[in-house]
């Protein structure tokens, strides 16, 4: 199993993705002889798991049933074990874009934090690409180590325990982009710089606060990036459903009926059809926006380096 080569089987130490439900699932690791226990009953390794194919559905032991689905970074992004604030796919999707990441990508990153961003890099990067990622907490880089061993792809990625604001990547003019995620971004600009690679290359920080985003945009314009600019990406979900409404009533019965006389007081006209007239009704789908939303989770600061 590996996070970047898609397994059609299910095997002893693989990480699989238990889905109950869209609003509710988790990772497990594969073990022969384990138990997994869920509201639907117990989910036996030994033979409900390993030799399974990867989406398949699987029975509990009270009846009800899951599907067991291969990992990937949008679904671990959903699932990991928090060890930090962590990026989420609305995110992740515009860095990957604007960092203009492809197969091949060298990328340098600070912090590790829980690896949400990592895996997608790597996935994105492989398979001739690297990863080089720095995480100031030696705990947190051990896990991190870990965690691409067991998915299969630590190969790609290089983890370096240091502070990146007084150390830096521990590389030189290599990397085509550049992502910081720590408390003083400004602090490091001038190892990002320095691990870019001489013909340029593309630098993001992500910020919370905007005293931070403007501290790092004097930094980055201190060290001669270019091109600098600011994003917040809010992302704005619609339930799409489908509605009834009437037909309104534009006065035609009415007219139509007094242009043949008809009366529907006159008691000869009381159990005529046009005296129980109903006023029909029309169903059309409707996108109606969600009453809660996620709201600001950060600014998206992009720059790129000179070439003068």
């Amino acid at each position: 199993m590996s996070f970047v080569e898609y397994g059609d089987t299910i095997k002893d130490g693989d990480t699989a993705i238990v889905f109950l439900g869209h609003e509710s699932m988790f990772p497990v690791k594969v073990q022969h002889g384990t138990v997994t226990q869920t509201k639907y009953g117990v989910i036996r390794h030994s033979t409900d798991l390993i030799g399974k194919k990867y989406g398949s559905k699987v029975t509990c032991s009270k009846g009800g049933w899951v599907f067991i689905l291969h990992p990937t970074p949008e679904l671990w992004t959903m699932n990991l074990p928090h060890r930090t604030q962590i990026l989420y796919s609305t995110d992740i999707s515009i860095i990957t874009m604007m960092l203009e990441l492809k197969p091949g990508s060298i990328v340098c990153e600070s912090g590790t934090g829980s690896g949400s961003l990592s895996h997608a890099l790597i996935r994105t990067v492989a398979p001739t690409g690297h990863l080089y990622t720095v995480e100031f907490h030696q705990q947190r880089a051990e896990k991190a180590r870990e965690e691409f061993r067991e998915h299969g792809v630590e190969h790609l990625v290089t983890v370096t325990n240091q502070d990146v604001c007084k150390n830096g990547f521990g590389v030189s003019n290599i990397a085509d982009a550049v992502f910081l995620d720590i408390p003083s971004p400004w602090e490091a600009i001038g190892h990002a710089k320095s691990a870019l690679k001489a013909e340029g290359g593309r630098i993001c920080s992500f910020s919370p606060c905007i005293e931070q985003v403007q501290r790092t945009c004097l930094a980055m314009e201190e060290y001669g990036f270019t091109e600098i600019n600011t994003l917040e990406i809010l992302l704005r979900v619609y339930n799409v459903r489908t509605i009834s409404l009437q037909i309104p009533d534009l006065g035609k019965a009415a007219e139509d009926n007094s242009s043949t006389g008809f009366d529907s007081s006159s008691p000869s006209n009381q159990g005529s059809p046009c005296a129980n007239l109903q006023q029909g009704t029309v169903q059309f789908k409707s996108g109606v926006p969600l009453r809660e939303m996620v709201g600001h989770t950060g600014y998206l600061t992009f720059a790129t380096k000179s070439l003068f």
